[in-house]
């Protein structure tokens, strides 16, 4: 399929050779993406962005300065494309694009669940095509990618995700094989984080600690051991033996943990949302 000829946009790039960005799928993730762009130095006029509500498109053009289009539209133009939509409008926007998709245009998909090969078999031979499966603290920066090369991406493709991507946090290469896994790790592993500070500061309540305090003290204790990981280069187990005194009180909170079996709980959460990332693989979205 030869690649239709992209008609001349309002506004040129200001870089000769910036590549034309077009997020398909303003929600959170989409529009984090846009505005992380821009403030690593992308230009408005290199972005194009599409919305079904011309409320929502009005929006996007005002507080970002970006061109609304249709997805037709924003396909012709664009050198790279980001599916930002979820995993059951897939089939659906591809169907729409691929009239207008060819082999100088790297599609790159952020749906959960979205193989390379599905998206590979709707649009023309030899077509780019990377997967990404991105974190909502994407909104503040910190998000973690992941990103696999479908079967004729190269190494510059990969280049051009992590460029992207790395506007809202860090990117990692893993094989698509180890999708699933890391969706269920990192994909959904804001959430268990969540889930963990909701009990704790409950437990701080019924230990008689207003809600606003315990809400406090759990998150910045969050904070510190999320930099301490980080930073310190000590393995997990390390950084707990820190904490935990011979006869403490964290020693007595850790048995009790284990006692519940919350290790064993959280590898089975992980299994079950793993297994489902695989369903939603297959066209299972139930």
């Amino acid at each position: 399929m030869t690649k239709p000829s992209k008609p001349n946009p309002p506004h040129q790039p200001t870089k000769p050779n910036q590549k034309v960005v077009a997020v398909l799928g303003t929600g959170k993730i989409g529009e984090a993406l846009l505005s992380g762009m821009i403030r690593s130095g992308r230009a408005p006029a290199d972005l194009l962005v599409t919305a079904r509500r011309q409320e929502r498109a009005d929006e996007l053009r005002t507080r970002y300065g970006v061109e609304p289009l249709t997805n037709a539209e924003a396909a012709k133009r664009a050198d790279i494309l980001i599916l930002a939509c979820k995993p059951q409008d897939m089939a659906s926007l591809l169907a729409e694009l691929a009239p207008h998709v060819s082999t100088d245009t790297l599609v790159i998909s952020a749906a959960a669940g979205i193989t390379t090969a599905f998206i590979e078999e709707h649009l023309a031979a030899a077509t780019p095509v990377i997967r990404v499966m991105p974190n909502t603290p994407v909104l503040v920066d910190e998000g973690m990618s992941v990103i696999s090369a479908g079967s004729h991406a190269t190494a510059a493709d990969l280049a051009h995700a992590e460029d992207v991507f790395g506007a809202v946090g860090k990117t990692l290469r893993v094989p698509e094989t180890q999708q699933d896994a890391c969706t269920a790790l990192s994909g959904s592993g804001p959430a268990y984080f969540y889930f963990l500070v909701e009990a704790m500061t409950d437990a701080g309540i019924l230990l008689g600690l207003p809600r606003d305090k315990a809400h406090d003290l759990i998150v910045q204790a969050a904070i510190g051991a999320a930099v301490m990981l980080r930073d310190s280069g000590e393995h997990p187990v390390k950084l707990r033996e820190n904490v935990t005194s011979p006869a403490g009180t964290t020693i007595n909170a850790i048995r009790e943990l284990e006692n519940h079996g919350v290790r064993a709980a959280l590898i089975a959460a992980l299994e079950a949302a793993r297994d489902r990332s695989r369903e939603l693989a297959t066209g299972n979205n139930t």
